[in-house]
């Protein structure tokens, strides 16, 4: 067994080949994997197959939520966390497990899957800064996963980008437009994914795709949550709802510098702090993060050279109506679900990372100067073999 970066020797092999890939996506709510299954050659989407997730289990949880405490610890020049490699190895495990229920019920075997998309789970991500390339970790070690499943899998898509210069994210905007053109859907229009941290993908007719982190989405709600001991997330938005947002800590939060910052640029959800809000009542803390999350879209939106006509929400927030009520407000344009489109809301990030992982085995681009701020359209990911 091996491990390749995707260089254009590798991609030879798939030259002209339509695909049958399992993309995989575990974001950094923590929740659960979601899996998706794509028929594509990494250019057009010729068919979409089934979609479905599963659960992460505690075990694997606590894995990693220690090695991210180590990660956002850990000093540049020293040896990585302990703790990287048992969690790497379970979120491995952990990802063949879901595949194996999901591609039973989906009465689909390993034998038909010519290729799996291996995101991993981020622990750590830091932007770039002057004089400074930026750090990423995405744990899950493909290898394993590889030797288990018996598919080939593409893997580490941002490492690459980071080592070029690049933000490493968002990495799903090359999709999103393929998911559009699949569509019918014009430009001008935008794509948000409403994860852990908001990211959106601008669309125009004559500028090139323009995509970057909006800030945070769902993750600094759930880490509110969290402390207080009140579950994982906020069901429903109805924490929020109850709530009053307060105008002062909404300022501070919007005073963050990040926002001054011309895209691209990428955020980690650990970027902004919960002390603005700390004060309040869970319910005004809850319902002012949700004003902050529509806000910072707002702003992220405004910097389209050519406005969009409509907004397709996507990821776990589109869920919470808290959420899509203060984006409907803000917005200067239509908001619509992704299922509003015909999408499946919940499977875009899946997806992406199976249609990123034919990319990578074709050698074609992944990230671009308009998405990550890499120089010029670079491919990424490493191919393990079993």
């Amino acid at each position: 067994m091996s491990s390749t970066p995707c260089l254009a020797v590798v991609a030879l092999e798939w030259q002209s080949v339509r695909m049958k890939v399992l993309g995989f996506m575990s974001g950094t709510s923590l929740d659960a994997i979601d899996m998706a299954v794509l028929e594509t050659d990494g250019e057009g989407i010729q068919a979409f197959g089934p979609a479905g997730e599963r659960k992460l289990s505690e075990a694997t949880r606590a894995l990693v939520l220690a090695a991210t405490k180590d990660a956002l610890a850990w000093e540049r020049g020293t040896p990585e966390p302990a703790s990287f490699a048992p969690a790497a190895g379970a979120i491995a495990r952990e990802h063949f497990a879901a595949a194996n229920k999901f591609l039973a019920v989906s009465r689909l075997n390993w034998r038909e899957i010519d290729l799996v998309g291996f995101h991993g789970q981020t622990v750590l991500h830091e932007r770039p800064q002057p004089g400074r390339l930026g750090r990423t970790v995405q744990l899950g070690d493909g290898r394993l996963l590889a030797r288990l499943s018996g598919v080939r899998v593409a893997y580490d898509f941002r490492s690459a980008d980071v080592a070029a210069g690049g933000e490493g994210a968002p990495l799903a905007p090359i999709y999103h437009q393929a998911r559009a053109a699949a569509s019918g859907i014009e430009p001008p229009s935008a794509v948000l994914n409403l994860g852990g941290v908001a990211n959106v993908t601008l669309f125009g007719r004559e500028t090139d795709p323009l995509a970057f982190d909006t800030g945070p989405a769902n993750g600094m709600i759930d880490l509110l949550v969290q402390a207080r001991g009140l579950g994982r997330y906020d069901v429903d938005g109805r924490l929020a709802a109850a709530g009053k947002v307060d105008e002062t800590a909404l300022r501070a939060l919007l005073s963050h510098p990040y926002f001054a910052a011309p895209p691209p640029k990428s955020l980690d959800r650990h970027d902004f702090s919960l002390a603005p809000v700390e004060a309040l009542s869970t319910e005004d803390a809850c319902a002012t993060l949700v004003a902050f999350t529509a806000e910072a879209v707002a702003l992220g939106v405004a910097l389209a050279k050519e406005p969009p006509a409509v907004v397709i929400a996507s990821g776990g927030g589109r869920r919470n109506p808290q959420i899509m009520k203060a984006l409907a407000e803000r917005l200067p344009c239509k908001l619509v679900s992704a299922e509003a489109v015909g999408w499946r809301g919940d499977a875009i990030e899946a997806e992406a990372f199976a249609y990123l992982a034919a990319r990578c085995a074709k050698g074609l681009p992944i990230s671009f100067p308009g998405t990550t701020g890499v120089p010029e359209p670079m491919t990424g990911g490493k191919i393990a073999r079993p």
